[in-house]
């Protein structure tokens, strides 16, 4: 196992993805971070805090409930009942592997008129399965598929470890 970054290089990431997100929505009415359940929705969070702290931007966040291990039989659900009519959504994960959880955690905005939606990953492995592209990338990794990426930014001590 080893660090590829540590918990100032993960919060340097951070601040320039809320940099980057603030220049691409100065002109928008806000932004709705949706985190996908367990990292995703602490990376979302963490995300937030950065953009209220860097910007008058309205932010607002919720969770995209969903099951990693079977995304494909999972019930999809966001954790509020939020109007999101014409509003900025920024899906955000912890690493984007193939694309596949991502894709499925769409389905729920599928229905509903909002303005646009953006992909934010702290780690993009660039192994992608699906047709699709993170707007917001902290780190770009290029790895076998029998590597596995782990990020903790649950406690004090961020970081993010190859195995």
């Amino acid at each position: 196992m080893s660090e590829v970054l540590n918990h100032k290089q993960v919060g340097q990431k951070l601040t320039r993805m809320a940099f980057e997100i603030y220049e691409r929505n100065l002109n928008s009415s806000g932004v709705v971070f949706a985190g996908i359940t367990g990292m995703g929705m602490i990376l979302a969070k963490l995300l937030a805090e950065e953009l209220r702290r860097i910007s008058p931007i309205h932010v607002e966040e919720l969770e995209v409930v969903l099951d990693k291990s079977d995304v494909a039989k999972s019930e999809i659900e966001l954790s509020e009942n939020v109007d999101l009519t014409n509003k900025n959504i920024i899906l955000v994960d912890d690493v984007l592997n193939t694309g596949k959880t991502l894709v499925y955690a769409m389905k729920p905005f599928l229905d509903l008129e909002i303005q646009k939606m953006e992909i934010a990953v702290l780690v993009n492995r660039s192994h992608g399965l699906f047709p699709l592209r993170p707007d917001y990338t902290g780190f770009e990794l290029s790895t076998t598929f029998n590597e596995h990426i782990r990020v903790d930014v649950s406690g004090p001590q961020h970081s993010v470890q190859l195995h």
